[in-house]
């Protein structure tokens, strides 16, 4: 039989995610689709605390910020285009009130740090080895918040600093958190602005990153999910990407964390899975009128779905979907 596409072989590892254990996931876009999907199947997933990061020494940062459970100062922040900005953070943590900037921030990391206390699976996604520093502050910067490109310099970090960096922190992290699996896995977007070659020495280096992490580690404390692989060889065709022909999707993404599920779901988990993405699916339809009494039993036969569902799994946290029915109802 003739094979029309290479097909990328799934790791084993050592323990799968759980309703009952919490789960963090931290890097670049790619992991925000991810952890939004399990957070819509009311998985308790807390994703990216400190907003979207692509290079492994600001995500190494944001877990630095979860471990140390570091509090930010006024000091932090720096005022830029109307608003207050910390180089660590998204913009959408940005504010004009400067009070209100840190609430956001600190609330954020505060809440992270406690999860990651009782989490099962830490997630990192690296995008690129690219990196901007700050010219007068010396730091790398998460995210440069619009500022003239004449405050940074760019580098790419060589795999040497990035091992040595990340083997620091992971031990730290292990010291404190023993039993905690890590997963890492490459984004398999594409940051062409660097230039082709430039970007395919990036995730060179990223390979060889995760290559040294794992090595160090062995395969009990840290696994790789191939979901570069998974677009770039078993995809591999341009109708898989969107509009701009960079990121992916809605098709590609939702064949990752289908193979995503293969791996880190057990029997019980897919059967709760396939029940709540069933409710999810129904509750994405639009009625065509907001007072529709056809639709309003649909609401009301849902709720009742969902309440048996707490009943049969009282360890799942539903309350997403409830919210989601009441918001729905008042509409």
């Amino acid at each position: 039989m003739i094979a029309f596409r290479t097909e990328v072989a799934m790791p084993k590892i050592p323990r799968q995610l759980s309703y009952r254990r919490n789960i963090v996931m931290i890097g670049s876009c790619f992991t925000e689709n991810i952890g939004n999907n399990l957070q819509n199947l009311c998985f308790p997933v807390l994703t990216n605390p400190c907003g979207i990061l692509y290079n492994p020494a600001s995500i190494a940062t944001n877990v630095e910020f979860l471990i140390s459970e570091k509090c930010f100062q006024e000091s932090d922040l720096f005022y830029a285009n109307g608003l207050w900005n910390n180089f660590s953070f998204h913009s959408r943590y940005s504010h004009p009130d400067k009070e209100i900037a840190l609430d956001l921030m600190n609330n954020s990391v505060s809440l992270a740090a406690a999860q990651i206390k009782t989490a099962s699976h830490l997630f990192l996604t690296f995008g690129t080895s690219w990196v901007y520093r700050e010219k007068e502050l010396g730091t790398i910067v998460g995210n440069c918040h619009k500022l003239p490109a004449k405050r940074f310099f760019r580098k790419r970090l060589s795999v040497e600093e990035m091992t040595s960096q990340w083997i620091g922190l992971l031990d730290r992290l292990f010291t404190i958190l023993p039993e905690l699996s890590i997963v890492l896995t490459i984004s398999p977007i594409r940051h062409l602005k660097d230039g082709n070659f430039e970007n395919q020495v990036s995730k060179s280096g990223l390979f060889l990153l995760v290559d040294n992490l794992m090595s160090w580690y062995g395969s009990v404390k840290i696994t790789y999910f191939p979901s570069y692989e998974l677009v770039m060889d078993e995809l591999r065709d341009y109708r898989f990407y969107a509009s701009d022909m960079l990121h992916l999707s809605e098709t590609a993404t939702a064949y990752v964390q289908e193979k995503f599920n293969d791996v880190f779901l057990n029997n019980e988990n897919k059967e709760i899975v396939s029940k709540v993405e069933k409710i999810v699916k129904t509750l994405s339809h639009k009625p065509f009128t907001a007072d529709n009494s056809a639709y309003h039993d649909l609401l009301s036969r849902l709720n009742n779905e969902i309440i048996q569902l707490a009943t049969d799994y009282p360890y799942v946290n539903f309350e997403k979907l409830i919210i989601d029915i009441i918001q729905k109802k008042g509409m």
